[in-house]
């Protein structure tokens, strides 16, 4: 049996979360939240942990050089560098709107990467 240690990044008071584990990762117990987001972020933390991913993407003939963009759902942390890969080979065509897609269904996670400005 181990436990982990979390802070909870689910709502701005951030509650000190215990969770015990079993030796095979399995979640046992959660201590310390003081909502059910934090029951299931730190549930989620310690078995499949999520990010959203935010970058910029070049922009040919906008107005401006890049433009931001992030995942339109979290993608499964180790995924990360390689979700970096994949928007790094990209130059987006102006105009690009908000919302544009930019890379569709990254890493076959079902997850699109979403211009977030105009340029």
């Amino acid at each position: 049996m181990s436990k982990r240690d979390l802070v909870c990044v689910s709502c701005p008071i951030g509650c000190s979360i215990t969770v015990d584990l079993d030796e095979n990762g399995n979640v046992l117990s959660v201590t310390g939240n003081t909502c059910k987001r934090g029951d299931k972020y730190a549930r989620q933390e310690c078995t499949h942990p999520e990010r959203m991913v935010t970058s910029t993407v070049k922009v040919d003939g906008g107005r401006m050089a890049v433009v931001p963009v992030k995942t339109s759902e979290p993608i499964p942390k180790e995924l990360i560098f390689d979700c970096m890969k994949e928007i790094n080979k990209v130059t987006m065509k102006a105009p690009v709107k908000i919302g544009d897609v930019v890379v569709k269904n990254v890493l076959n996670t079902g997850v699109d990467v979403l211009a977030t400005n105009e340029a």
